[in-house]
């Protein structure tokens, strides 16, 4: 667990690009925030990540050609605003999130994202000092209540917009030209005043996003469905009913189908079937050679049925279990091309 705030200015390249085609691979590279990503669809993973670290200030651009369920939390110490793309649909904690929608989060504080593909967002993260001088400075800490954990903020949508653009430029030149960035401390320092202040910009336009009835029942869907997934996940070596499965979180089955086909668009055994073949992937991905079989960790996970779990492991994942389990840990056989679509542009 990453949990030091000076772990936003450790030496390291300025820019960072990640192409994500392994939901196994998404905590790679970044140093400011913990991911878990499930892919919601049996079809080949296209995601990208840019970091631009600009001296004490983050930005990080996400896209997805495909559908993700992302458990997402930042270290201590940081706070983060999230400004949503154009074509972004999906929500976070059960919310609907569009354009004129800005998501500021502190510092250990899980946000529970579901993005559909075309899906991109900028972040921007900054240590919470400096956030909280920055709203002193512009007379809006008291408005924001910045010692709270996970806020949406309704955006003046021109501004919000405006953040997001100079965001994903910012992002897309620093993804082809990193040198313009990487070691010029006086660049990044000029890039990160100027990306602040439109930040500071858009959250003077907020205001308080006000819950809805509609929204209070999506959370609490989304409450089911997070409390579904990690009941399921110290259930290894048990084989379970959907009726178990409501005993044990405490709701009635016509509720946890509602919160699964609401927040997930997937029935309830469906989508934990998908999070424990994730669970299969990553133990095959990293064990050290003859150390488990891919019988052995199928049957842990559930998976009695040998002949439909391979197919559905590589339907999702584009290679067999046996070609993972044989590949050097830390590593794959498959080597992905980004296609060039408007989704990724870098």
């Amino acid at each position: 667990m990453k949990n030091r705030q000076s772990d936003v200015e450790s030496p390291q390249p300025n820019v960072t690009v990640v192409e994500i085609w392994d939901p196994a691979t998404t905590e790679e590279d970044i140093e400011v925030i913990d991911q878990n990503l499930i892919q919601l669809r049996s079809e080949p993973l296209r995601a990208k990540r840019v970091v631009v670290r600009l001296e004490s200030t983050v930005l990080m651009y996400h896209s997805t050609n495909l559908a993700v369920r992302t458990r997402t939390q930042l270290v201590s110490g940081l706070r983060a605003l999230v400004a949503f793309g154009p074509q972004a649909v999906g929500t976070v904690n059960g919310l609907f999130i569009h354009p004129d929608l800005m998501l500021m989060a502190a510092g250990h504080v899980e946000c529970q994202f579901v993005a559909e593909a075309r899906y991109e967002s900028i972040t921007v993260i900054v240590p919470r000092t400096d956030f909280e001088a920055y709203l002193t400075a512009r007379q809006l800490r008291d408005a924001l209540q910045p010692n709270r954990t996970a806020d949406l903020l309704v955006c003046d949508a021109t501004k919000a917009r405006e953040l997001f653009s100079f965001g994903k430029r910012m992002a897309v030149t620093a993804a082809r030209q990193p040198d313009l960035f990487n070691g010029r401390k006086e660049v990044c320092v000029a890039a990160g005043i100027e990306l602040v202040e439109i930040l500071l910009d858009a959250i003077g336009s907020s205001e308080d996003y006000v819950l809805s009835r509609s929204d209070k029942t999506h959370e609490e869907y989304s409450h089911i469905v997070e409390r579904a997934e990690k009941y399921v996940l110290t259930q290894t070596d048990v084989s379970f009913h959907v009726t178990d499965l409501c005993k044990a979180i405490g709701t009635s089955e016509r509720a946890l189908e509602y919160a699964f086909k609401e927040i997930l668009k997937m029935s309830p055994m469906a989508f934990l079937r998908r999070v424990r073949l994730h669970r299969v992937h990553q133990a095959l991905r990293t064990c050290t050679r003859g150390t488990t079989t891919v019988s052995a960790e199928a049957l842990k996970w559930g998976f009695w049925h040998f002949g439909d779990f391979s197919k559905d492991y590589k339907n999702c994942f584009g290679e067999s279990p046996s070609d993972t389990l044989l590949t050097e840990p830390g590593k794959s056989r498959r080597v992905r091309k980004m296609a060039e679509d408007t989704y990724l542009p870098c």
